[in-house]
């Protein structure tokens, strides 16, 4: 799974693309300027059976796909999953992996829980919007069964699975990030709102739901009266910046370079969008 907005809870370690709540980055970490090592990195992960990056991604069927906000525990459950394993990478021969899966997921859950009760000071309001599709749609697709199983839930008798999500959080700044300017005058913080935790299942990039999650946070943000719509994103993630332009948002501001070195991660920019009733 690839990460494409920041986070709110600064309770997960954040490394890769696509997107920007990262408290380091691998990406950067291993980069060589060795063309061989490069082509035969690239050979290595095009001939590996377990990789997506040479394969076309299975398409789904977009009318059973579900987008809303998630108010049950076991969903909540399902969204902290798909996040732990979009923001890290594991190596599979590590000691006690599972364990150590478990307990972020375990972390992220929790605090998930409190900002969606409003329990989270510095927050007016917190919603977990997730994509989900019907398990045995999943099945068809022959995806792995540690994720079908990982973020599956329950919902009228029927086994869902999250394959994407966000956080919509109504509040004046997001920790350790640059707030926005939007909008001028009396209370703020009832009129801006940030978009966090913007992951989709590695599996199945490529089907647009980054965009429809996105959009659906808008109608959500529209619904509680929010004028002005932010999200921050790494100052190197094009994915992330080209699917951010795509659904409306553009250039605000940027991290200052000191912030990013004090933190450990790459220099963000805040890119914002307006919400009309449209």
């Amino acid at each position: 799974m690839t990460l494409l907005s920041s986070s709110p809870s600064s309770s997960l370690p954040f490394p890769i693309p696509i997107h920007t709540h990262s408290s380091s980055s691998s990406s950067s970490r291993f980069i060589y300027n060795f063309s061989v090592i490069s082509n035969l990195s690239s050979q290595i992960q095009c001939s590996a059976s377990t990789t997506n990056i040479c394969t076309q991604p299975p398409k789904i069927n977009t009318s059973l796909l579900t987008i809303a906000e998630s108010f049950y525990e076991d969903e909540l459950w399902a969204a902290a999953t798909l996040r732990v394993r979009s923001f890290n990478r594991f190596h599979p021969d590590t000691f006690g992996l599972q364990d150590h899966i478990k307990y972020l997921a375990e972390r992220e859950f929790e605090a998930l829980k409190e900002r969606v009760s409003g329990k989270r000071r510095g927050f007016r309001r917190v919603s977990c919007i997730n994509a989900s599709l019907p398990m045995s749609h999943i099945l068809t697709l022959s995806l792995s069964h540690d994720f079908s199983s990982a973020c599956k839930f329950s919902v009228g008798g029927e086994d869902r699975v999250v394959v994407g999500t966000l956080d919509l959080n109504q509040c004046l700044s997001l920790p350790d990030e640059i707030a926005g300017t939007k909008p001028e005058g009396n209370e703020p913080d009832i009129t801006r709102a940030y978009l966090s935790n913007v992951c989709v299942a590695e599996e199945l990039h490529r089907n647009g739901l980054g965009y429809e999650l996105l959009e659906k946070s808008k109608l959500v943000a529209h619904d509680w009266g929010i004028t002005d719509l932010y999200v921050h994103v790494a100052v190197d993630n094009e994915p992330a910046k080209k699917l951010y332009t795509k659904s409306g948002f553009v250039y605000e501001s940027d991290e200052p370079a000191w912030q990013a070195r004090f933190l450990d991660r790459p220099r963000r920019l805040l890119l914002w969008k307006g919400v009309t009733s449209s």
